[in-house]
């Protein structure tokens, strides 16, 4: 009995995991997009940016987050010291990519260190530097940007003592370059986030049914490991635990924490609840991060209460508000102020928390509101909105509802792409109220 139940869920494995590649594919698509992004999304970064030369420095299981998104797919991890030079020669239009390495890094960067002929690897470096002359030189350090500020103190200290006095005024911060390179999608990269968002939406829609739910049983626990087990056996990650929760007619509105810290475990799922999820995957070197709701059927009743399919085109209404916003160079805080003033005069109560979104689920680029600074955002929010980028749709609105004599919040998240033809979101958002279990028509009573 114990086999046929294994094979049982490995036959159900293979099934739902057919639009999922091997291992070996997965590499090939993965060197072949950062060929794409070293040989004709950098060099226009470099340009845009006012960077000759950029150069990162990581050692083993210390990674540089950006080095850390260029590593070929069969390094898991950078080696020894990993040291990489990009250098842009604009009037030549060319693009070097060498590796201060005792081997290629992968296809796409060649070894440019013989240890026979100069033993010290800093001192490697320093040659490559002065053959190639830069007049501005990128290092990965910053004051505000997490995944920018990835040179250590050990490493920097080492370089800078390294360098040659007539180089040192032309070391800057690379934070603009990083995150430019961090936050940009290549067409290629959106080809394969359609597919990436779609099957992160199957993997929810099947949480959010009778097949995983059996309500007065299952409770919100269940389903949060039923999530990361499936994950797993499709050989995919979460970057983050996937979490649900729980509004219903006996409950009181918790605040913005209670869906992620503060609500209560195990609870039991009942007849009646509006249920609400937050899960993201990661696949290929990018990442989803979505909120989806779903209503559990009482006896007799085919559709969700009127009353929460209303209150979901609020949910709805906010997006519409908020997206409608989006113009290249505006600053994320502008977006959120213009979106919260114009929702708050339709009578409804926005909060918005919206966050890049790709090669790191919290990723770089601006920052449109956070839960607990719904007034704007410092520093990150005054990053102008830049094209070909992705972002984590975030946002909820509280809404009144008299049947249950309680407020509820109408909490959606979904991936939006923004380019110069505008908005769009990446595979759809959701405009209904999933159903437990989900309505068969051919039945009456």
């Amino acid at each position: 009995m114990r086999f046929l139940s294994a094979l049982l869920l490995l036959i159900t494995i293979n099934i739902n995991a057919q639009q999922i590649l091997p291992e070996r594919a997965r590499a090939e698509v993965v060197d072949n997009i950062l060929k794409d992004r070293f040989n004709n999304l950098l060099p226009q970064l470099m340009d845009d940016t006012g960077f000759d030369m950029w150069i990162l420095i990581s050692r083993e299981y210390n990674e540089d987050p950006v080095l850390k998104t260029m590593l070929p797919a069969t390094w898991l991890n950078a080696r020894r010291r990993t040291i990489l030079v990009f250098y842009r020669n604009k009037e030549k239009n060319t693009i070097e990519k060498l590796a201060v390495t005792r081997y290629n890094f992968g296809e796409n960067i060649i070894s440019a260190w013989d240890k026979d002929k100069e033993p010290n690897q800093w001192k490697r470096l320093m040659q490559i530097i002065g053959e190639r002359k830069p007049k501005t030189i990128g290092l990965n350090y910053s004051n505000n940007f997490n995944i920018c500020d990835g040179i250590v103190k050990t490493d920097y200290e080492a370089f800078m003592s390294n360098l040659p006095d007539n180089y040192k005024p032309k070391i800057k911060s690379a934070e603009k370059l990083a995150i430019s390179w961090i936050e940009t999608r290549t067409e290629l990269e959106m080809v394969i986030y359609n597919q990436l968002v779609d099957i992160t939406h199957d993997i929810i829609a099947e949480a959010f049914s009778e097949k995983i739910i059996t309500p007065g049983i299952t409770t919100t626990t269940d389903v949060e490991w039923w999530m990361r087990d499936k994950v797993t056996a499709l050989g995919l990650e979460t970057w983050f635990h996937p979490t649900v929760d729980v509004q219903r007619t006996a409950e009181k509105l918790g605040n913005h924490l209670y869906a992620f810290s503060n609500r209560p475990e195990d609870m039991v799922i009942l007849p009646g609840d509006l249920l609400h999820c937050d899960f993201g995957i990661t696949y290929l070197r990018l990442n989803t991060d979505c909120q989806e709701l779903a209503y559990v059927l009482k006896p007799n009743e085919k559709a969700a209460p009127k009353f929460l399919q209303e209150a979901l085109k609020d949910g709805n209404r906010v997006q519409d508000i908020f997206t409608d916003n989006f113009k290249t160079g505006k600053t994320g805080n502008a977006i959120l102020a213009e979106s919260l003033s114009e929702g708050k005069a339709e009578g409804l109560r926005p909060a918005i928390y919206t966050h890049p979104l790709g090669t790191y689920g919290h990723s770089s680029g601006t920052t449109l509101g956070m839960w607990d600074s719904q007034e704007g955002v410092p520093v990150n929010g005054d990053y102008p909105l830049q094209e070909n980028t992705v972002y984590a749709i975030e946002l909820n609105t509280t809404v009144t509802i008299p049947e249950w004599k309680r407020d509820i919040r109408i909490m959606l998240e979904e991936a939006g792409f923004w380019d110069e033809n505008g908005f769009r979101y990446v595979n759809g958002r959701q405009t209904k109220l999933l159903t437990i279990p989900r309505v068969k028509d051919h039945q009456g009573n």
